[in-house]
């Protein structure tokens, strides 16, 4: 077998990995189920409404006015808090911006109900008469919401019964919602609380087979990337239902989350549900506080609402013992390499100041790793070449006769001792490494809208130039499937030049797929990010240089002479 077949062999197994596995895995080895469902009937609640979508939207900024508000600072959140209905509605993430322009507004997560992009979270009670509700109007402690400043939010019934929220919110994203019922009147009360998050559409994201969006959570110790919006619809009476100690459950975007987290011991129920129109919400509901006349009863829960860093979840999830909440980034099957993979490539760009510059120090660091493998691989394809004229000669003896060839073959490669298979090790242990950065480059929000140098202003998004409209000088964005850029294009000329470095194929059929693979790769890399693209360009760099370093020591031998008639 030639390197060629090899690298064949190597680039289908990467297809597989990047296109195929996730389908393939949740057909063969599906993910267990851990949760306990309990019953429809048992989880609906009446006081936990899905978010509106009236005819006309209003104006986010007139709506936010218009209410008597608390307002939300901290290094990276500003917004503010409805007092009617306590509702955690306006929301935006300092440190991240839109677009890559210099005046663009910040990523908005939270919107009031009845504007555009609606999405809120709510704290409150269900079970007997008195409760506050959606229409409740609260009374505050304080103006703001500050990481050193908490607010206590407040409410009493006509019987003397009263509800409190005291809200707290740390330097991130993190909100701790301790409930309490203040019972000073003459009956008893029994009070469910519970919390939610409603949002109305799908997020900007689409949820694919290699990076879930959607509903998400964590039930029995296991993350739960099975359900999709459109199973909550398909759902019997549009509403999936959870039991489960410890864990947490919201909706997750490609680089943001929000979601319920009762504490580490609880038992809580927990669910999604859809109410037409594209109104979906996650609902956490503890266990019921009996409390009578002089009592008083609490608990606790926390709400993440932010952006997916890994540190800040990994924090998270070591402090404070949040169960899994680093898997709402989906890492897939290869999250052992895959993280510890970003964890360097991160460093490296803490270290240098620029993700490209990690990028190719990050390529260069695992071919030195990989170099002494790689260098049994290029001595091998150097006997290849040596010994291909012999192979050559009988291909020609045994033309009619496949299975002698096939023995002759393999008595040729003991006598000379040469491995046809050396040359697979080394490209299969970069398709984990090539996976494990492309999810980084995908789906980790601390790559995203870094730039390289010149024309490339975002590793994680393609490659933006290309000759399709004369290198950004006709006025139109071409599609990614057509706009092939410069990098992609480099990437098709060094896998051509490091294929013209290997032994050829002996067979034509194969040699005519091997030359026109390096320039359906160049297509198939276009709509990746410029980051892989780069990646994958400085690794064949690297590989023809070594591949000529190897040539020029075990030079193939010089053809014989044609003899004469």
């Amino acid at each position: 077998m030639s390197d060629n077949r090899n690298m064949f062999l190597a680039i289908l197994l990467s297809i597989v990995v990047l296109f195929g596995w996730a389908a393939i895995s949740e057909r063969f080895f599906p993910t267990p189920k851990s949760n306990e469902p309990v019953s429809t009937a048992q989880q609906t609640d009446p006081a936990a409404p899905i978010a509106d979508t009236p005819a006309t939207l209003r104006d986010r900024a007139a709506v936010i006015a218009e209410g008597t508000r608390v307002a939300i600072r901290t290094p990276a959140l500003s917004g503010s808090i409805n007092l009617t209905g306590a509702r955690i509605d306006d929301l935006l993430l300092l440190r991240h911006d839109e677009t890559l322009k210099k005046d663009s507004p910040n990523v908005r997560l939270f919107s009031p109900s009845g504007t555009q992009g609606a999405y809120f979270a709510e704290f409150g009670w269900t079970g007997s008469s008195g409760l506050p509700n959606a229409e409740t109007r609260w009374a505050a402690n304080a103006p703001t919401l500050t990481p050193e400043q908490s607010v206590t939010l407040s409410w009493t019934n006509d019987a003397g019964q009263t509800f409190l929220i005291a809200l707290s919110v740390d330097k991130d994203y993190l909100f701790t919602a301790k409930q309490s019922v203040v019972n000073k009147g003459g009956q008893a009360l029994v009070a469910r609380p519970y919390g939610l998050v409603a949002r109305v559409g799908t997020g900007p994201d689409k949820s694919t087979f290699n990076a879930h969006t959607g509903p998400i959570g964590v039930f029995g110790g296991k993350t739960d990337y099975d359900n999709n919006y459109d199973d909550v619809d398909e759902a019997p009476n549009r509403q999936l239902d959870f039991r489960s100690k410890g864990g947490w459950i919201g909706f997750t975007d490609k680089y943001w989350l929000s979601a319920l987290i009762p504490a580490n011991d609880a038992t809580f129920d927990g669910n999604f549900r859809g109410g037409g129109d594209q109104r979906y919400q996650a609902g956490v509901r503890g266990e019921p506080l009996a409390v009578g006349p002089g009592q008083t009863a609490s608990t606790t829960m926390r709400l993440f609402a932010g952006a997916k860093e890994v540190d800040v979840l990994d924090r998270y999830q070591d402090d404070l013992g949040i169960v899994r909440l680093g898997s709402a980034i989906d890492w897939g099957w290869f999250e052992v390499i895959a993280k510890p993979i970003f964890h360097l490539l991160d460093w490296l760009f803490e270290k240098v100041g620029n993700l490209g510059v990690a990028i190719i120090c990050l390529t260069i660091l695992i071919r030195f790793v990989l170099f002494p493998i790689a260098n049994k691989q290029y001595a091998s394809m150097a006997k290849m070449r040596q010994v291909q004229p012999k192979m050559k000669a009988l291909q020609e003896r045994y033309k009619d006769d496949k299975l002698k060839l096939q023995q002759e073959m393999m008595e040729l490669y003991k006598t000379e001792k040469v491995n046809p298979l050396a040359g697979c090790l080394p490209i299969l242990l970069q398709i984990p490494i090539f996976y494990a950065l492309y999810k980084t480059l995908f789906l980790v929000i601390d790559m995203r809208h870094q730039p390289f140098y010149l024309w490339i202003k975002d590793l994680s998004a393609p490659d933006p130039l290309t000759p399709v409209n004369l290198f950004g000088l006709l006025p139109f964005t071409p599609p990614t499937w057509i706009g092939i850029g410069v990098l992609p294009i480099l990437l098709g000329i060094t896998m051509w030049l490091q294929q013209k470095l290997n032994p050829q194929p002996l067979d034509e059929i194969q040699q005519k797929v091997f030359a026109i693979l390096p320039w359906m790769f160049m297509i198939i890399m276009a709509p990746f990010a410029a980051g892989l693209q780069l990646y994958w360009t400085v690794n064949n760099i690297i590989s023809i240089a070594q591949q000529w370093v190897l040539i020029r020591k075990h030079p193939a031998p010089a053809p014989e002479p044609a003899k004469a008639k």
